[in-house]
């Protein structure tokens, strides 16, 4: 999908909360610890400050996870988990991850969205703060594009049952995982997908339980694929 394409599905997705009822009720939004970001600011910002070619690698990936824990207790209700829409909510993987996704993204997170008095979403901006939603945001843009596994499926299948055997080169493995990962295109445009492959990739450090998350991980992606 090109980089116009993928703006064009964007806009109509999100031109589409007019009429949607989100039915997010009275759920509370749960709290996040950020503590381990650093800060951003009291003002809020227009563009992403946790990507890693702003940040760095490590604040990049401390965001992903704070991210992935945030979306999913406060927005997977609406948006699906890994931010995969069943239709109700726009599907925010397109969201482009460039300043216009950015613009729109934080708009709707700090005020929410309501429509004729009721509220569709709720206002996340004075609860979880700017660095949450920023978190979030990271979590978001580095979901991977539909059928983004499919073509090495049979292949991570075959790496997930030997792991979860054990006895293997794990160094070995943990490199060809890495190579697939570096394959895996994002929805957004972002240049790294936090995939399956990726995720056991970094699991594996040489224990026995490194094995057994590793491949654990690759079940789960694998499951959510299909």
């Amino acid at each position: 999908m090109t980089l116009m394409t993928r703006g064009l599905v964007a806009a109509m997705a999100f031109a589409g909360l007019a009429t949607m009822a989100l039915g997010h009720g009275d759920v509370a939004p749960q709290p996040v610890n950020t503590d381990a970001l650093p800060d951003v600011g009291e003002e809020w910002l227009t563009e992403n400050p946790y990507r890693a070619e702003k940040a760095g690698e490590e604040v990049w990936a401390k965001a992903l996870e704070i991210g992935d824990s945030a979306f999913n207790q406060n927005c997977a209700r609406c948006h699906g988990l890994g931010a995969v829409s069943g239709g109700l909510a726009p599907d925010l993987r397109f969201l482009e991850a460039a300043e216009y996704g950015d613009e729109w993204f934080v708009e709707r997170f700090q005020h929410g969205y309501t429509q004729d008095g009721t509220t569709k979403m709720p206002a996340f901006g004075e609860v979880l703060g700017q660095k949450a939603g920023w978190a979030i945001r990271t979590y978001i843009e580095t979901r991977a594009e539909d059928g983004a596994l499919d073509a090495h499926a049979a292949r991570l299948t075959s790496i997930r049952d030997d792991l979860a055997k054990g006895g293997v080169d794990e160094a070995k493995l943990k490199e060809e995982l890495l190579s697939i990962a570096a394959e895996v295109k994002t929805a957004s445009g972002a240049p790294v997908a936090d995939s399956a492959a990726r995720r056991a990739a970094l699991l594996l450090n040489g224990s026995s339980e490194g094995l057994k998350h590793a491949a654990d991980a690759l079940t789960i992606g694998l499951s959510a694929a299909h």
